[in-house]
């Protein structure tokens, strides 16, 4: 099963190929997995307005999804009929966004005669790290950490989910963004701040862990973003050192917490696999911090390829394939949501 994936959910264009390893005893193909993706971002663009411009994006997804399929299709050697089916993210995202993809998506299953079908963002994040080699087996737990999204969900398999703590308000790549604003550091401002914090000292300034020793599994960041404004006006930010001193601390503290409540998770589930996905999930002083810990306690952590933790079409075709192997859409009806839950998936 050869299924092409397009994502456009906020401000990037991803588009792959990804072929299906053939069942045991099934005449195999001569490739298989991820034949290939391209990827526009818009960063620069947004970058001028210091956030994404829901209009703008749209408007360059249109620009950019179609050439970004041939280029896709020429460097696989494959050819649009050779498709079985076509995957789009549905949601939750930009609706505009999210239209461009689906249209784009439908119109070319329904010329084609191949199934579409939509697949929720976050389910591709959550199954990204399956695309390595040395893929996790479920059950396990998931961290997901993005800029819109920090969850903690137990996945007993594709579409079984079971949401254990959740941010009650920011999340924590919003909350990187907001630290990047303060810092005067440009878009986007995860890789900004991780990238003075590297020059930053440690001790030299003190953050607040919110909820780390709460009874439960959420997460808050809000309070954490107001403690990075009062130590900036406190201490002012003309000093480059205490700029990237108070960068350190706010990613120390965002990197604490993560820790701890994803341990917290394995341990109270029993698990001993821990996937992370997201765009924060590329943060390397999260990725050693979680790696050093769960090792100390005999868990294994997973993560995606960097180049897998931003929104891309790799995710989606993958997530499109394993549904479509099971799942056979009837209608050429599509539809977008900007809101979408992942308990409200069907299991596969």
């Amino acid at each position: 099963m050869l299924v092409l994936g397009i994502e456009t959910s906020c401000d990037e264009t991803g588009v792959a190929l990804y072929r299906l390893r053939p069942r045991a005893g099934a005449p195999g193909e001569q490739r298989y997995g991820l034949l290939a993706q391209a990827l526009y971002s818009q960063v620069q663009m947004h970058a001028e307005y210091g956030g994404v411009v829901p209009e703008l994006a749209s408007r360059d997804h249109i620009r950019r999804v179609l050439p970004l399929t041939r280029q896709v299709l020429e460097s696989s050697g494959c050819a649009l009929a050779d498709l079985h089916g076509i995957a789009f993210t549905e949601g939750p995202g930009l609706a505009g966004a999210l239209l461009v993809g689906a249209s784009v998506a439908s119109a070319l299953a329904y010329a084609l005669g191949v199934p579409a079908i939509g697949i929720h963002h976050l389910e591709g994040h959550l199954l990204s790290p399956l695309l390595a080699e040395d893929a996790p087996a479920f059950p396990f737990i998931a961290l997901l950490v993005s800029g819109g999204h920090t969850q903690l969900m137990r996945v007993e398999g594709v579409g079984r989910y079971q949401l254990l703590g959740e941010t009650v308000d920011d999340a924590a790549g919003e909350a990187f963004d907001k630290t990047a604003q303060i810092l005067g550091l440009g878009y986007p401002g995860g890789p900004a701040v991780s990238r003075l914090a590297e020059s930053g000292r440690h001790g030299q300034l003190k953050l607040p862990r919110p909820m780390l020793n709460s009874a439960d599994l959420n997460f808050s960041f809000s309070g954490l973003k107001t403690a990075v404004l009062t130590a900036a006006r406190r201490h002012g930010l003309g000093d480059p050192q205490i700029r990237a001193d108070l960068a350190l601390a706010f990613q120390d503290a965002i990197v604490e917490v993560l820790t701890v409540k994803a341990l917290a998770a394995l341990e109270a589930t029993g698990l001993d696999r821990l996937v992370v996905a997201g765009g924060v999930g590329a943060n390397r002083q999260l990725r050693q911090r979680l790696s050093d810990t769960a090792a100390a306690k005999g868990y294994r952590v997973y993560y995606p390829d960097p180049v897998l933790c931003t929104d891309n079409g790799a995710m989606i075709a993958f997530a499109g394939a394993l549904r479509l192997a099971h799942l056979h859409p009837t209608t050429r009806a599509f539809s977008v949501r900007p809101r979408w839950e992942l308990d409200e998936l069907a299991p596969v």
